[in-house]
């Protein structure tokens, strides 16, 4: 059992180590403020009534009928709307500086690559379907498809040297000059080779043979446990598991997230939206003060261990406590500890396991508005669940039903591992 939980680390170590998983994690990550920041702005757009106050109404009552959402409409086309054209930058420009070649020639021309595979409409304009987030998957194969010919190329003697002397920005550009031409006109001769004897664009292809079957797993309820235990179980083991995972489904929930964002844009209620497991339906109802639920478990500690104030489990969660409000655990996850500690294996994994299912069938039956908005991972709960479900007190509900079981669930196994700590100290 040893052997096989040292491979087990080893293999999960090198994969959340392995350099495109981490370029597509890095890229993702670097372009989450703009989607967070568009994801409230169609929130804002569409805010519903709080009491007998209407946002919308009252902001219409003085711009004019819908003038002032033409502001968020301005933001979501430069965030959402080329999500595709961002992640195809972001994860070339990663990938690149990882092998320590220039990153920005390499992101330009990885984005510039995208554009020219992008179907055009009937006037010559460019589809923006396939400029967000359906064309992820076409962005990221390109992404690290472009990079890696980039890096060959720049590095063989396919380059132009300047003479010293030359400021290093101007260099730059003509040592890119080569391998540029080089991919663009094979990305050239790659489109016209699919409109000629495929008469459909890469994009349609990869979405209706790969992307949407795959998008369709990803919202069942299945997928979601498998995802909640993988990623408990390495951290479990010491492991990142966020970073690890967050490589493979952030190209499947983005999407999502963002046909419910377009959807309840154009007035659709968020409980008729079509998609129930997105990120943040993980992030605001699974994992409130990070992984693991730990939040209630820090409630658990202070609810178990009253009396004895220097308790090493109470010092851990006092210590602990402010940080798990904004969804940071590292603190009690390597403070109590969490990690190789098998009293606290079962419920780590238990607990999420479980609010996954109870919040899968509470957001699917329609006893809670579906997620519609994507906040920084680091808004506390309450205030997440809030906006998430587009501005409704069901949300709150959920959240604190969650995290009520979710104590019950960790009081036991803070009474055994207590016990157990006051007989390792006895024995000494």
């Amino acid at each position: 059992m040893n052997k096989f939980m040292e491979k087990f680390i080893e293999i999960a170590g090198r994969i959340g180590a392995e350099r495109h998983l981490v370029a597509i994690r890095d890229g993702f990550v670097a372009i989450m403020p703009l989607i967070i920041v568009g994801s409230l702005a169609i929130l804002v757009n569409n805010f519903p009534p709080f009491g007998s106050f209407d946002f919308v109404a009252w902001m219409n009552g003085i711009f004019g009928e819908g003038n002032w959402q033409t502001v968020g409409g301005s933001i979501w086309n430069g965030t959402f709307a080329v999500l595709g054209l961002l992640v195809a930058f972001s994860i070339a420009y990663n990938l690149a500086k990882s092998y320590e070649v220039d990153g920005l020639s390499a992101g330009i021309i990885s984005a510039a690559a995208y554009i020219m595979l992008v179907p055009v409409t009937e006037d010559w304009g460019l589809n923006f379907a396939w400029l967000g987030a359906q064309g992820l998957f076409v962005a990221i194969v390109l992404s690290i498809l472009v990079t890696e010919l980039f890096r060959v190329l720049v590095k063989s003697k396919w380059t132009i040297k300047m003479p010293e002397g030359v400021p290093e920005g101007v260099a730059r550009s003509f040592r890119a000059l080569i391998p540029a031409t080089i991919i663009l006109i094979l990305i050239g001769f790659f489109q016209a080779i699919m409109s000629v004897f495929a008469e459909i664009s890469v994009f349609e292809w990869i979405f209706s043979v790969i992307q949407e079957p795959l998008q369709g797993l990803g919202n069942t309820l299945p997928a979601a446990i498998i995802i909640a235990f993988l990623n408990h179980l390495l951290w479990f083991f010491g492991l990142h598991g966020t970073n690890i995972i967050g490589s493979v489904i952030e190209p499947l929930y983005l999407p999502l997230i963002q046909e419910n964002l377009e959807l309840f844009k154009s007035g659709v209620s968020a409980f008729d939206v079509p998609y129930t497991v997105t990120k943040p339906f993980l992030d605001s109802f699974v994992f409130m003060g990070g992984s693991g639920t730990t939040i209630a478990l820090l409630a658990a500690i202070f609810i178990v261990i009253k009396q004895q104030k220097n308790h090493p489990y109470r010092e851990v969660a006092k210590l602990s406590a402010p940080a798990g409000l904004f969804n940071i655990n590292e603190p009690v996850i390597f403070g109590l500890p969490i990690v190789l500690n098998p009293v606290m294996l079962i419920p780590f994994i238990l607990v999420p396991v479980t609010l996954t299912i109870i919040s899968y069938v509470a957001l699917s039956t329609g006893l809670v508005p579906k997620t519609v908005a994507l906040v920084p991972w680091t808004t506390p709960p309450i205030l997440s669940g809030y906006l998430v479900t587009g501005g409704s007190w069901r949300g709150i509900a959920l959240q604190v039903f969650n995290l009520v079981l979710a104590t019950l669930m960790y009081i036991p196994f803070i009474m055994a591992g207590a016990r157990t700590l006051k007989a390792k100290m006895e024995d000494n």
